[in-house]
């Protein structure tokens, strides 16, 4: 690393550090990875085991928002190589998605995702949490910008444990630790929250398509699962989002996880008649 580069590291990755603990964070660090290589679409994603992924942060235009955020949680995200790496005990704190999947193209995530997603090349800072949840910073590259060259990637790859650690000393910040990650006794709140969430106010099918939805598979997945036509699947989606008075899976995953706080008072019961009150 040059000396003039080496320097404007430094000044920007201090700024980071100044601001873990606040919502500043995030942008520092995306501002600090942009001052050294081209980026696009900087996003931070919380990952854990038996909750839908969360968007912690991100620089993304608002209209490729449906495309990058909504549609990957539509399903896709279970077959994303970086998910699949992040579940299965990763080893690194940097990783390329042409060097975890080489036949990318021939997935189907790339025919049903990622290949409509205008990207080109795409690397994570990985940083797993101490409470088993990993947290992914992922910089994307557009096809004016080209694929990361192998010296980019070394100066990143060089970087990553400094990043990994200081995303990890961001998410040990109280505020943090309560607004996004589990808490003592959340394995059984999530279990309650399955078998009793919307069931105030949803049909037996809806509840069916609801829980295939918070697990994350695909309405063609859902659909097959159910012995129904898609079109159908899709109609009860529809129907359950508006029950709900919500518009996507996002709001969906968002609805379910704010209401895993109100499972203890629901007392067995639906926990959204407690939340929505």
């Amino acid at each position: 690393m040059e000396l003039r580069t080496l320097t404007q590291w430094n000044s920007a990755l201090a700024y980071a550090i100044d601001q873990i603990g606040t919502n500043e964070f995030f942008p520092a660090l995306f501002s600090a990875i942009g001052d050294l290589v081209s980026i696009s679409y900087p996003q931070v994603w919380l990952y854990h085991r038996d909750l839908p992924p969360r968007v912690l942060a991100h620089r993304i235009p608002e209209a490729a928002i449906p495309s990058q955020i909504d549609d990957y949680l539509e399903g896709p995200y279970r077959e994303d190589p970086f998910y699949q790496v992040s579940m299965n005990s990763p080893r690194s704190t940097i990783y390329r998605l042409g060097r975890i999947s080489a036949n990318l193209q021939d997935s189907a995530y790339y025919r049903n995702y990622y290949g409509h997603s205008g990207t080109v090349d795409e690397l994570v800072f990985l940083s797993k949490l101490d409470d088993g949840s990993v947290i992914n910073l992922s910089v994307m590259r557009l096809p004016k910008q080209g694929a990361y060259t192998e010296s980019e990637y070394q100066l990143l790859y060089a970087l990553s444990p400094s990043i990994s650690a200081l995303i990890k000393a961001h998410s040990r910040n109280l505020q943090f630790t309560i607004s996004y990650l589990t808490q003592p006794g959340i394995d059984y709140q999530i279990a309650q929250a399955f078998k009793t969430f919307g069931s105030s106010i949803l049909s037996p099918r809806q509840l069916e398509v609801l829980e295939l939805m918070l697990k994350g598979y695909s309405a063609e997945v859902g659909a097959e699962r159910l012995g129904i036509a898609l079109e159908t699947y899709r109609r009860h989606r529809k129907n359950l989002y508006k029950k709900l008075d919500i518009n996507s899976q996002a709001d969906l995953f968002s609805l379910f996880i704010a209401s895993l706080s109100c499972v203890g008072e629901a007392q067995g019961n639906d926990p959204l008649t407690i939340y929505m009150s």
